[in-house]
């Protein structure tokens, strides 16, 4: 029995990309309005239906033919074409890397926010409820 894994396993290819990425499993799933098991199941699968192929590479950003024909051989190809520039930009270029996408920081942080603020109004309207059912007692 080979350990190699199948050139077509739809699923490890979803996992490469998603990690090459750098995403994990739960945001994939949030993405995908699933949870990480559901994503889990997907990426240990050999074939996937069109319909939720779609609905993945929409959530990685990728088209579902970069999905199909994705492999690794590629993706180092890919980069290896790449030549340094870090030399002709001198040392503000070379320093000037992003590891993280702004935008998403941002998203993030709002998306907290905007949940703490939900649960503080909630606690709010359940202490004015509480208040003015003591004041019927009276």
């Amino acid at each position: 029995m080979s350990t190699l894994t199948k050139p077509n396993h739809i699923g490890r290819k979803i996992s490469r990309i998603r990690e090459l990425k750098d995403m994990k499993q739960e945001a994939l799933a949030q993405a995908m309005g699933t949870n990480q098991q559901a994503v889990s199941i997907l990426e240990n699968s050999e074939t996937i239906d069109d319909e939720k192929l779609i609905q993945v590479a929409k959530a990685l950003g990728v088209s579902v033919e970069a999905i199909k024909n994705f492999s690794d051989e590629g993706v180092f190809n890919y980069f290896n074409n790449f030549s340094d520039n870090s030399i002709n930009q001198g040392p503000i270029g070379a320093h000037n890397v992003c590891h993280f996408n702004p935008l998403d920081k941002l998203i993030e942080s709002y998306e907290e926010n905007k949940k703490l603020y939900e649960r503080l109004v909630q606690a709010e309207k359940d202490k004015v409820e509480y208040l003015e059912k003591l004041l019927k007692a009276k």
